[in-house]
């Protein structure tokens, strides 16, 4: 069966891991007004503030936030505007416990709420805009607001450093406050057309990563696929020891004389279409179509005589349509599984006499039979319904081979 681990492993590099949008939301948003919260306190009390509860709330509700937004981030709701309130809120009510009424009286603690609710609002009507013109401009207007953090605080350190004397006239006086107060615009604007260029990059990453890897479960299948990623060994060959099903349509070259090209590919992805879901769902460790063929490798004996008695009911439909029938074969045995090839082509490919067995045996059944091996038989459990011994004299071998037909 599939590995969880694997599968979690996989998606998290397509789509990065709950650390990496943690670390990514916390440095890059939620973690920037406290940082400059704390600052200001720091210039206005000194260090003491650590010896009260302050700092370490700041701290807190900048990590608790972080952390309810990249929670959130990849849900059918981000709940962006309310996952930017988060800091604001879990602030205000630890520090308002503190220094009770107060605490709505500082300016700097009103700037963290407009703060939150501007940045959310921005990046709530973003996710409605999806992609676009107008989208975009969300983008710059969001970093702008985050940019303009700077400047407020550096105002209200200005307001709260000359009590009674403080003006906005005489504050856009200094030409040196303008400076600050047009450049910061600047920098968020600069910032917000870099953060369009780098989700460009990365929409485009992520969509070639989901292509590639949609073609790599073409060639690996969906489970190998996936156990590669996380240790590439796995496709190192090495002996192992595998059950081999062979599936193929009885008549099919000469049906396929007869017929248009057309009807011959549909149907063959009707035929595909009903046995690949079957082999996925038994644990199917490999999978390969060729033309009327489908070899499928297993872990054990059982998950593949599942498979096959499945098998055998699911393509009956599509295949009598046309007056057809498939024959299936299973073998147990030893084989070389892993990479075969030159250094510029390879595949993943099971080599051995257990494979030239299993074909041999499925070359023997008839249209709608499954047989298989003694080895195969002698694993299963003993409520399984095996018919009529057969014996399959096959090229390349000295004795014929004890085959079972299943029930």
């Amino acid at each position: 069966m599939r590995s969880i681990g694997a599968a979690a492993g996989l998606e998290a590099r397509i789509a990065g891991t709950f650390r990496q949008r943690f670390a990514q939301e916390l440095f890059r948003n939620s973690g920037l007004f406290p940082l400059a919260n704390l600052l200001l306190e720091i210039l206005l009390e000194g260090w003491e503030i650590f010896s009260g509860p302050d700092g370490y709330v700041l701290v807190a509700a900048a990590l608790v936030q972080a952390w309810a937004i990249a929670r959130w981030e990849h849900t059918p709701s981000p709940r962006r505007l309310l996952g930017n309130l988060v800091g604001p809120a879990a602030y205000t009510l630890v520090e308002s416990l503190f220094e009770g009424s107060s605490f709505f009286t500082a300016p700097n603690h009103i700037a963290y709420w407009c703060f939150g609710l501007a940045i959310g609002t921005l990046q709530a009507a973003r996710e409605r805009q999806g992609r676009g013109p107008v989208a975009e401009v969300l983008v710059v207007l969001e970093n702008v607001a985050r940019a303009g953090i700077l400047f407020v605080m550096y105002a209200i350190f200005e307001v709260l450093s000359d009590q009674g004397t403080f003006s906005l006239a005489k504050f856009f006086a200094d030409p040196s406050h303008v400076f600050i107060g047009l450049a910061t615009l600047l920098l968020g604007v600069s910032a917000g057309l870099e953060s369009l260029s780098a989700q460009g990059y990365l929409a485009l990453l992520r969509e070639t990563s989901s292509q590639l890897k949609r073609y790599s479960e073409w060639l690996l299948g969906k489970d190998l696929l996936e156990r590669v990623i996380s240790d590439p060994a796995a496709l190192s060959l090495a002996r192992r020891e595998r059950t081999l099903l062979f599936m193929d349509i009885r008549g099919f070259t000469a049906w396929s004389e007869r017929c248009a090209p057309e009807t011959v590919v549909q149907a063959l992805n009707d035929y595909y279409a009903a046995a690949e879901p079957v082999l996925r769902a038994n644990g199917a460790i490999k999978l390969k179509l060729s033309a009327d063929e489908v070899l499928a490798v297993f872990a054990g004996p059982r998950e593949a005589a599942a498979a096959a008695l499945e098998l055998r009911e699911r393509v009956r439909a599509p295949l009598s349509r046309w007056g057809l029938a498939a024959g299936i074969g299973v073998h147990s045995g030893p084989v070389v599984e892993g990479l075969l090839g030159s250094p510029g082509v390879m595949g993943y490919d099971v080599i051995g006499d257990t494979v030239n067995t299993a074909k041999r045996i499925e070359g023997a059944a008839l249209g709608g039979e499954v047989l298989v091996s003694e080895p195969v038989r002698a694993a299963l459990d003993p409520g399984t319904r095996c018919g009529e011994r057969r014996e399959v004299l096959a090229k390349g071998k000295e004795a014929p081979i004890e085959v079972h037909l299943l029930a």
